[in-house]
């Protein structure tokens, strides 16, 4: 295989790595630090051994996401505030034309489940992501990991009880959800609080991630009359120049805020028996990079 040859295959699976690092870590610049790193490794590796350069690239990135994991989790226990995985434009739309399909990537890919996977051990993340999100066969994974089929189906179902008891219970319609967001905004932005709290589970809890960054608060907030004034006063806060778009974040409906032509702050609802059960706003300006003002149409100017 030449050099060439095998810059090109890398290349073709770099989408598919970065996919799978970005599950296991949450953030893009770490995938992408340790797919850079899986392409060291295969640049310099003896490729004339490499009967399925696809096993071998999935094996060597996940096991370097693993060991990035481990290092992170040390950080993150000195982050200020929550923290929340990056918000991704996923807009699966025609990219993914079947709808299962679809479905599985978008749910793979939610705010929701990324934070409930924070939860998990490294070694369950990474069997979570290839068998729920990529569909790897049991052996397969084994051989990654270098763990026993045994032992992954134990780590797979311990994995998959986990989040399946912490993410949202019901799946809901992506047109309902979109309407339920603008719904959400057009409550907010018109200041009107009993609209607002009738979108509201009783039980709401609102995440943000600033980072230490940007001013948002540093606890969990809970309850809808807490949620729904403190959403209220942030709407009040918005210049006049700030805008909303609505686009596609990690599978689902999110709102985009701008001020001054940079953006400001990402919201996305999680929605339960049809209302939102939670509510996630990323204001850390690192998490933003990604997100860019041309994606989405106006909803709101303020």
């Amino acid at each position: 295989m030449t050099a060439d040859t095998a810059s090109d295959l890398f290349e073709a699976h770099r989408p598919f790595l970065t996919g799978v690092a970005y599950r296991m870590l949450g953030r893009v610049a770490d995938a992408e630090d340790v797919v850079q790193e899986a392409w060291l490794r295969w640049s310099s590796a003896g490729r004339e051994d490499v009967r399925e350069p696809r096993a071998f690239l999935v094996r060597v990135t996940t096991r370097l996401a693993i060991d990035r994991l481990r290092h992170l989790r040390s950080r993150r226990e000195a982050y200020v505030g929550p923290w929340l995985p990056e918000p991704v434009v996923t807009g699966f739309g025609p990219a993914v034309p079947d709808s299962a399909e679809r479905a599985v990537l978008a749910d793979s890919v939610s705010l929701a489940v990324l934070v409930v996977l924070e939860t998990l051990s490294p070694l369950e993340r990474a069997v979570f992501v290839l068998r729920e999100a990529f569909g790897f066969p049991y052996a397969e994974i084994g051989a990654t990991l270098d763990r026993s089929e045994a032992a992954v189906r134990q780590l797979a179902g311990r994995a998959k009880r986990h989040v399946e008891e912490r993410k949202p219970r019901y799946e809901v319609d992506p047109a309902v959800r979109r309407d339920l967001t603008e719904r959400f905004l057009a409550a907010a932005s018109g200041g009107d609080l009993e609209k607002l709290l009738a979108l509201l589970a009783p039980d709401i809890r609102l995440v943000s991630d600033s980072g230490g960054k940007a001013k948002a608060p540093r606890r969990i907030i809970e309850t809808s009359d807490k949620v729904g004034r403190f959403l209220l006063a942030v709407a009040q806060d918005w210049s006049t120049a700030a805008e909303a778009r609505v686009l596609e974040l990690n599978g689902g409906p999110a709102l985009m805020f701008s001020v001054d032509g940079q953006v400001d702050t990402v919201f996305q609802v999680e929605i339960e028996d049809g209302v939102i059960r939670c509510v996630y706003i990323i204001r850390n300006p690192d998490k933003l990079a990604g997100v860019r003002l041309d994606r989405g149409p106006v909803l709101w100017v303020g």
